[in-house]
């Protein structure tokens, strides 16, 4: 059986990476494919060591650097990849990559990690945080926008069976694409992290610093806290904003190491989070190091945090709201025990993921999804590890 997996672009290893390195862990003979494919040779290790069949826009001028600036361009660019000689095609998908064209015959599987949020539901907040609510171009985007809808709706039912990485991301799913899916939480490597229950008096947050992750907040309202330390780690493009509210107390370190990260986490008082998030692996991996989360009541951050037993939430995602949840913890904090946090995190391992992925394509998908002589073949080259798959065909 032929297996293509396809990802969006492949330029830097976060989250979403972390996910398609165990996919093709899952599935090591599989063809790779993405819209562009920028990874040094140094970088390769977590792909296999794959070269990434591309799309014509890793030929256009800028696309290394700019990548983002083509979107009008990503959904011809992702329909022009052809998948026609594969059995099994696996989407690893945040923007266009399940947009990819197949037919009857082929079994499509989306690990969906959301809809396109500047799509859907950020585009106001995206809109006005970029100044395009306003003015011929902010018209000009509006436009190619609505047409982004248009066409993700659509590429959404090319889709046989979406699998989503939280429940609140399988509720978007279905309100956004009307489709049902399974929920399969993304692999967090916590074999990475150790535990650490000697904590210093010091807060922590590390993510990019994108408008969405709201970094800004957090320094601000650790400014008006001067008694309190903030250690910041992470850069992007709302860096100057972040350094313009963060007061004396707040240590602002940028992009660092994996070791350095760790070593912060793990000494830290409590990590500190106010995005609205998809599922957040940043938060499980403190919990891995045995320290409390501080985290914006909303997202899939539900579903990895527990309050008052791994963490403290606020309601509101303002400063005032932040402000009263970090007084909340300083009350709580020593009835917090580091070694419930980190067993916590073990519930997201990577192992528990290949498990269930390879379950579900093992399983009762292929009884569900896939035609008959297509599900035989399959089944002579790879006898059934699950129960759901050995009552024969």
């Amino acid at each position: 059986m032929k297996v293509a997996v396809v990802h969006d672009w492949l330029v830097i290893y976060a989250g979403a990476e972390k996910q398609l390195e165990q996919i093709l862990r899952l599935f090591p003979d599989a063809d790779l494919y993405s819209v562009i494919d920028f990874l040094r040779d140094d970088e390769r290790g977590f792909i296999l060591n794959k070269r990434a069949n591309t799309s014509f826009i890793q030929r256009l001028p800028f696309a290394k650097t700019k990548y983002r600036n083509y979107l009008p361009l990503m959904p011809l660019a992702i329909e022009q990849l052809d998948l026609s000689g594969y059995d099994l095609i696996i989407s690893s998908s945040y923007a266009v990559s399940k947009g990819v064209l197949t037919d009857s015959n082929q079994l499509h599987i989306c690990y969906c990690c959301s809809p396109m949020r500047y799509a859907w539901d950020l585009y106001h907040q995206y809109l006005n945080e970029t100044g395009l609510n306003r003015g011929v171009k902010g018209k000009i985007a509006q436009l190619i926008l609505h047409y982004i809808r248009m066409w993700d709706f659509i590429a959404a039912n090319r889709v046989d069976h979406f699998i989503a990485i939280s429940k609140y991301i399988s509720k978007r799913i279905k309100k956004v694409y009307g489709r049902d899916s399974t929920i399969i939480y993304p692999p967090v490597y916590i074999d990475e992290f150790e535990l650490c229950a000697k904590k210093e008096d010091f807060y922590l947050t590390a993510s990019r610093m994108v408008p969405y992750k709201r970094v800004d907040l957090i320094a601000e309202a650790f400014s008006r806290m001067p008694d309190k330390k903030l250690v910041i780690l992470g850069d992007g493009p709302e860096m100057g904003k972040v350094k313009a509210r963060a007061g004396k107390n707040v240590e602002i370190l940028g992009h660092k190491t994996f070791d350095v990260l760790k070593d912060y986490m793990q000494r830290a008082k409590a990590f500190v989070f106010a995005a609205e998030e998809d599922f957040g692996i940043t938060p499980v991996e403190a919990q891995a190091c045995g320290t409390p989360v501080i985290a914006f009541e909303k997202g899939g951050i539900l579903e990895s945090v527990i309050e008052n037993k791994t963490g403290i939430f606020f309601k509101e995602q303002t400063v005032e709201g932040l402000i009263e949840a970090v007084n909340d913890f300083e009350k709580k904090q020593d009835k917090f025990d580091y070694n419930e946090i980190r067993k916590n995190a073990e519930r997201f391992d990577k192992e528990r993921f290949n498990r269930e992925f390879k379950e579900f394509v093992d399983g009762p998908l292929w009884q569900r999804g896939v035609r008959g002589d297509l599900l035989k073949i399959y089944l002579f080259k790879n006898p059934p590890s699950s129960p759901f798959a050995k009552g024969g065909i």
